[in-house]
């Protein structure tokens, strides 16, 4: 059992998705019970779908998926507050296309924050307040909060979460935080937060990565420490290992980037190789390493999904292909690279 394996280490978490949240595959169930004790929801949380009109509220698939962590006893976080993308226009644009005056905007976002986080104050333990604002340059993303609020948009979200529920965690959330210039950027944006008075407890890196990205897990570590100086938490959020070929060699996760299929770019329909199992296996284990060595640092690890069947990397960036990341198959069975967790932990706790 996963959570076994770490439980005097940091939570292992998984996401759900809307039809596991909605209790519509009780396998995922079995294994959410025997392996994590934390829970994310991949969608049921975000502004489209909780809020997409603005006097609107749709809170039965959120409710339910708290009603699922509070049974079960699970550490609960709330993805995701304010970000870019899954936002409706009505957010950012009148009823005439244009774009809403700042104090329009800043109200949107606090009544949204107030009632959301307010509704389940006191049952989601951390929040990803801001996800994805800085892009792999290092400079701010061009957002439409950016736009019309600049950047203190970051700062007043996190300032009206902490007004909704002072007893919750809130966390950064972003992917690509190994690209030295992104880091950089993120350390001095959490620097100047807190030296604000703004509270910011813990920063999750994405882990959106590949069988040969980043090339060095050093650049990954690099981040842990730096993020670890600042005084916050440490989190690997959204973890899966991508083993399929990348289009034109990017290594991100922008949600926006999209290519026509190929064939070349879906090789194996079928079935891993059991080369490759063993290469995606010694990936999870040189992952999971480099966790346990900074566990001291690290708060929490989320798996990106349950099983290969549901990740988000079956159609990103590409529409259709059949990707194997995760840590159980389309069967629900535990892939090799479990056995390659449980082993590296097992011969660590022995030294």
């Amino acid at each position: 059992m996963l959570k076994q394996l770490f439980k005097d280490s940091f939570y292992i978490g998984t996401m759900l998705n809307d039809d596991q949240v909605l209790g519509d595959d009780p396998n995922a169930m079995r294994i959410i019970n025997e392996h994590f004790n934390s829970i994310t929801a991949e969608n049921v949380m975000k502004w489209d779908f909780i809020h997409p009109e603005q006097d609107t509220y749709q809170f039965q698939p959120a409710d339910r998926f708290i009603a699922l962590g509070q049974k079960h006893h699970l550490f609960l976080v709330g993805h995701t507050l304010v970000w870019h993308a899954q936002t409706p226009d009505w957010v950012f644009r009148d009823k005439s296309e244009n774009f809403v005056t700042r104090e329009t905007l800043l109200q949107n976002m606090q009544d949204h924050i107030f009632t959301v986080v307010g509704r389940y104050k006191g049952k989601v333990n951390g929040w990803d307040v801001v996800n994805e604002a800085v892009d792999d340059h290092g400079q701010m993303r061009k957002s439409q909060w950016w736009k019309i609020l600049g950047e203190d948009y970051i700062q007043k979200a996190f300032e009206y979460a902490h007004q909704a529920d002072p007893d919750a965690k809130l966390y950064y959330n972003d992917y690509s935080l190994y690209f030295p210039e992104k880091r950089d950027k993120v350390v001095q944006l959490i620097r100047n937060l807190k030296s604000d008075g703004v509270r910011v407890d813990g920063i999750g890196l994405q882990g959106h990565w590949g069988l040969d990205y980043p090339e060095k897990l050093d650049e990954i570590e690099d981040s842990i420490i730096a993020f670890s100086e600042l005084g916050v938490e440490v989190m690997i959020t959204e973890l899966d290992v991508n083993v399929l070929p990348l289009p034109d060699k990017y290594v991100g996760a922008d949600v926006s980037f999209k290519f026509e299929w190929q064939k070349e770019y879906d090789p194996y329909p079928e079935h891993l190789s059991n080369s490759l199992q063993k290469k995606l296996a010694d990936r999870y284990a040189d992952l999971f390493d480099l966790f346990y060595r900074h566990r001291n640092k690290i708060s929490r690890v989320t798996i990106w999904g349950i099983h290969d069947g549901q990740s988000w990397l079956n159609h990103w960036p590409i529409e259709g292909r059949t990707n194997y990341p995760l840590l159980f198959d389309r069967a629900y069975q535990p892939k090799p690279a479990m056995d390659a967790i449980a082993k590296l932990i097992e011969e660590s706790n022995a030294l």
